[in-house]
């Protein structure tokens, strides 16, 4: 079986290559940069922005785990129109992956609703496909909201709720997949643990020996609110075992 896995260089397209290598599969990987240490993986170039090099990149493939993604920059190009015309090429593919967000169709965040929106095409199209929803990463959580103290003090909306996971776990969890059967829209993927954002900070702290302190602020509006009312969690679904702490302490990711 062959698969391809998109956006390679990203964290989770990364996670990806280090669980396929010493498998059995026959991986292609494409993103519009090489990869270091790819090993005997085939490479191709491909842009989901311009088409350039996605026909190449699909080729006489099996299975495709669409890891590509743009968060900040030219995200409704990427996540929707390119992924629409990505889709239209993928007539043969015997199962598309695609990693997901929870909570997305109910944080008033714009790169969320183009997540849902890119959900919506996949759900409508003729490709047989799985959908899964992960929490946050524990890298996302720590690298954006808890890598740099202002004054010794990490001020943050300390109230938010995140249930981050390993992205090494979901990447696992993803490879499982592939010899399973197409199943549309499955079960979310959650960490161990739903904490605050003050205490996940707190736990830094106390790891690190920091002598950092934490002030926490609140913040108006929608997008606060379904943070801090843990729309972004999936209680009945802590899949994940790695927690935030061990992550610390080790960084495993």
């Amino acid at each position: 079986m062959r698969i391809l896995v998109t956006g390679s260089t990203g964290q989770l397209g990364s996670a990806l290559l280090n669980q396929l290598k010493g498998s059995d599969y026959k991986v292609k990987v494409t993103s519009r940069r090489k990869p270091e240490g790819i090993g005997h993986f085939d490479w191709v170039y491909s842009d989901l922005l311009s088409g350039e090099g996605l026909d190449d990149a699909i080729k006489d493939v099996d299975v495709i785990i669409h890891a590509a993604t743009s968060p900040i920059k030219n995200s409704k190009n990427i996540e929707v129109t390119g992924f629409e015309n990505f889709l239209s090429k993928l007539q043969h593919i015997k199962h598309f992956i695609y990693p997901s967000i929870v909570g997305i169709e109910e944080i008033p965040l714009k790169y969320y609703k183009l997540k849902y929106e890119a959900e919506e095409l996949l759900r409508n199209s003729s490709i047989p496909y799985t959908t899964v929803r992960a929490t946050q990463f524990h890298g996302f959580v720590e690298n954006l909201l808890l890598s740099k103290p202002l004054f010794k003090r990490y001020v943050i909306p300390g109230s938010i709720k995140f249930q981050s996971v390993s992205v090494g776990e979901f990447a696992e969890h993803l490879i499982d997949l592939i010899n399973k059967d197409p199943q549309g829209r499955t079960n979310d993927f959650g960490g161990p643990d739903i904490m605050t954002l003050r205490e996940m900070a707190e736990l830094k702290i106390k790891i690190n020996n920091e002598t950092n302190k934490v002030l926490s602020i609140s913040l108006p509006g929608k997008l606060y609110k379904s943070f801090r009312d843990g729309k972004n969690t999936c209680y009945s679904r802590k899949v994940g075992k790695i927690t935030f702490e061990e992550h610390l302490g080790n960084k495993i990711d």
